[in-house]
């Protein structure tokens, strides 16, 4: 079996690049030790750059499928600030219904899988399996954030972030906001995201490894009055979540994608969207055959939700940064849009300038 493109790792971000090269007109195999449909705990959100990379992909989202919602809410005991997305769509969507969406578009285009086949031994020239060895002329690692093809390839991280826990569960109830929330707690945080028309994905983050769901609700009194008589629709899932970066994301003819390449903490809610963007540039550069462009792209496609990820775990971090910054917001409705607007891709990124953040330091100072 002769693959153009080889790509170690069957979840959203391999399989979307995947389906991005072969729409280029190279021969792709995926493999992954897993079988699908491939879960992850996550906050099951798709905000509007994922949404038209999916339009691009030709991966369409049904009416039963997902569940709309306009923005976001911030809010803490004390403050209450919310936003609208401006432009474009965003979705709730179970993960495990994304990822066949994803399978069955790749399969219709006739992209080879391989599952439940473990990776033995990586080469340039290949990579030797349970099944065999595959030969291939670019290697891609999109095998998440301990990925063997970025240690294979020398392009470990040369600094991590501080690691913190996700854990989601489901709840059967009507979604009572059009927004996701946003709770915020002493380092931790609850998001709420409506995922159906009669069930909410609950994601918590937090730095303590043993919290859980359950007791967690304690902390968020208002999330936690709304979930009083409702019950799990799945169960408690977890995850280790970081804002971390591969020191390179290419070396000769590998390449990194998604979480291999870079990890955005989940409170951000921006790693399928940035998986799906770095999909098209990397096909691209693929099938010209430089990789280059495809190492300026990913710069300049995550930078932005780099620095609002920082901002957010600078919240975490101190309780009362976390107050002024959200006591900010609320007063000051204008500012909280223009971050969210940024974040979601509906304003030019170069608004969040260095000068940018520097006024909105003043402004938390002053708050």
């Amino acid at each position: 079996m002769q693959a153009d493109v080889l790509i170690v790792g069957g979840g959203p971000a391999g399989i979307a690049t995947a389906i991005a090269a072969t729409l280029k007109g190279l021969r792709v195999t995926v493999i992954d030790a897993r079988t699908p449909p491939i879960d992850k705990p996550c906050g099951e959100g798709l905000l509007p750059d994922a949404i038209r990379a999916l339009e691009q992909l030709g991966v369409h989202l049904h009416a039963n499928q997902v569940f709309p919602f306009s923005g976001f809410c911030f809010l803490d005991e004390n403050s209450f600030a919310s936003a609208r997305i401006e432009r474009g769509r965003a979705f709730g969507v179970r993960r495990t219904i994304f990822h066949r969406l994803l399978v069955d578009r790749a399969l219709s285009l006739g992209v080879t899988f391989l599952w439940a086949t473990r990776v033995l031994r990586l080469a340039s020239a290949g990579v030797e399996t349970s099944t065999g060895f595959i030969p291939c002329q670019w290697l891609v690692g999109a095998d998440g954030s301990s990925s063997r093809v970025r240690q294979f390839a020398g392009l470990e991280p040369r600094r991590r972030g501080r690691v913190r826990f996700g854990f989601r569960r489901h709840y059967e109830i009507e979604p009572w906001n059009d927004c996701v929330e946003v709770h915020w707690g002493e380092k931790s945080q609850l998001v709420i995201t409506p995922t159906g028309s009669g069930e909410v994905c609950l994601s918590l983050f937090t730095s303590n490894p043993r919290l859980r769901l359950h007791s967690a609700l304690d902390s968020f009194p208002a999330a936690a009055r709304r979930l009083a008589r409702t019950h799990p629709s799945s169960s408690e899932s977890g995850a280790i979540t970081v804002l971390s970066s591969a020191s390179a994301v290419t070396r000769g003819n590998v390449a990194l994608v998604g979480d291999a390449s870079c990890t955005v903490d989940g409170i951000a809610g921006q790693g399928l969207s940035l998986a799906l963007q770095q999909a098209f540039h990397l096909a691209a550069a693929l099938a010209r055959g430089e990789l280059a462009n495809y190492a300026a792209a990913h710069s300049r496609i995550t930078r932005t939700p780099v620095s609002v990820t920082r901002l957010l775990l600078a919240m975490n971090a101190s309780s009362t940064l976390r107050r002024k910054v959200l006591r900010l917001f609320a007063a000051r409705p204008a500012l909280f849009s223009k971050m969210i607007s940024i974040h979601t891709g509906a304003s030019l990124p170069d608004a969040l300038d260095a000068a940018a953040l520097v006024t909105l330091g003043w402004r938390v100072m002053w708050a």
